[in-house]
Formats: structure tokens, sequence, C-alpha cells
């Protein structure tokens, strides 16, 4: 992507809303790559774009070097809509089948790739159920699937936890280390930052539709050498004889700052150990 910008026209009369404005942007093969901004910030757009959803008023986007907007750009992409609509009648086994359909998946290999993907996120037992009772979270597990039915290269996904509760959000970035072990790219929007920090390669921040930072999670996060203890509370005489200690091995203690819950874990910890004791 070079140079892309992208204007809407007003609804009625005025200058035209402008989504994004000269962004130049490049992905590697194999990356895991988070896209981050304030709502209204362009991520939705630059997404839709990258799909051939979006023709950009201004500037070039290729997609395995293919202009975006070709139909070729998309045989190797799998897409994750924010909040996906899917039609509640069918069951989820009909449904990823209609998307490997789309997705011009060979009859012979129709079964194999959708049992497949439905298996990979979790959902085989409720395949022939209606996907009208299904609930938020297997929908977004359905909407994985038929994202990777077709056996992409890059994956986009717009918002992919959206509503989702931690234990979800957990099973998303595990299957997301998956994937990049497969090689494949990851491109997802998400207002999570500690699950971006946790599962990205690269953060990509927009902001009034303009890229203002495209830096490596690890070098962001201060991750460059750094290491965080958890300890018991220590008296203060304690805290300057580990200073000290320290001190005489060539490092330095930087900072002491009070222990925090963490509710994500405290939630996954106690609905482990509920399951546990159900089973």
């Amino acid at each position: 992507m070079v140079g892309v910008r992208k204007d809407f026209p007003p609804p009625v009369r005025g200058p035209a809303a402008r989504a994004l404005d000269a962004v130049t942007l490049r992905i590697p093969a194999g990356e895991v790559v988070g896209l981050v901004g304030p709502n209204g910030s362009g991520k939705s757009t630059l997404l839709k774009i990258i799909l051939g959803l979006l023709a950009p008023s201004a500037g070039t986007c290729r997609v395995f070097g293919v202009p975006s907007e070709r139909v070729e750009a998309r045989r190797g992409v799998g897409y994750l809509p924010e909040a996906p609509d899917f039609c509640p009648q069918l069951t989820g086994y009909e449904l990823v089948s209609y998307h490997a359909r789309l997705g011009a998946v060979p009859a012979r290999a129709l079964r194999v790739a959708v049992e497949s993907a439905l298996d990979r996120v979790g959902i085989t037992a409720a395949m022939h159920r209606r996907v009208g009772t299904y609930s938020l979270g297997m929908r977004q597990r359905l909407g994985l699937a038929q994202a990777l039915v077709t056996d992409p290269r890059l994956l986009v996904l717009d918002e992919p936890v959206s509503g989702v509760d931690p234990v979800g959000a957990e099973e998303f970035c595990r299957l997301v280390g998956r994937f990049k072990a497969e090689g494949r790219t990851v491109l997802f929007s998400s207002h999570l930052l500690p699950q971006v920090e946790r599962v990205c390669d690269r953060v990509v921040l927009l902001n009034g539709g303009r890229l203002v930072l495209n830096r490596s999670v690890a070098e962001l996060a201060g991750r460059s050498g750094a290491m965080a203890l958890l300890v018991d509370p220590l008296p203060v005489f304690r805290l300057e004889e580990l200073r000290a200690w320290l001190g005489t091995r060539g490092a330095a203690l930087h900072a002491v700052e009070p222990s925090r819950a963490n509710l994500e874990r405290v939630f996954l910890e106690a609905v482990g150990r509920a399951a546990v004791e159900g089973s």
C-alpha cells in the first residue's frame, strides 16, 4: 500500500470526508500485525481497501503483488468482518460450505475442508445446529471457520473478539499462534491493546486517517532485554539490599510498583477451576 487516500462524498453538501490520508504500509509475509486506533481513525476503511471492497481515491494497494481491486488478489485471503451477520436458518456446516464454494474449493475436497475448518475453531459438535442458536462467541468462531476454509495465506480480521468473553479471547490468541506457526500472515484490528501486545509481531496505529506508528511490539513494549519480577512485599531495607546486589552484577532496579490484580487472569482461572470441579 503506497500513498493511499480515501475520500467519501458528503451526504448533502460540503467537503468530502477523508478516511485515509497518504497511508503507506507494507506487511511482510508470516507476520501477525495489529491495527489499532480510536474510533473513526480509518481502520475498517484500510482493511476494506486491502480486501478490494473499496477502491482508493488515490495511491495503490497490492496484495501478493496484485492490485487489490482484482479478483486474483483475493484468492489467497480469508476475511472475518466485524459482527458478522450470518443467515440464522443455515447450520454451521451449511454456512461454511457455502463460503467454501464461493471460494472455489473443489467439490471433491469440500467436505474435508469444511469439517477441518470447523474442527480447528472448536465447533464441530455444533456444526449441524442452526446458526441462530449460536452464542456470540460461537458465531465469531464460525466466522473464523469461513475465513479459514479456503486455506488462505492472509487472514484479515476486523475486531475478531468484539463482545467476546475472556475465554473466547484466550482461544483467539491460541488460534492466532497456530496460524503464525503455519506461516500465515494475519492482520487484525482491535481495541484490546493487551491482546495486541500478546499475539502480534507488529503494531500499526492510525489516527485521523494517518499512519502515525508502525513498529514492532517488542520495541514498543520495552521488551529489549528488560525483565519483570513478581515477588512478595519487601521492606525498604530489603529493596536497598536487592538494588545493591543487582548493582554488583551490572544490573539496575529501575522501578518498584505495587502488583495489580489482572481481572482477565482471575476470570480465566475461576472459569477453568469451575470446569474442572464440575467434570
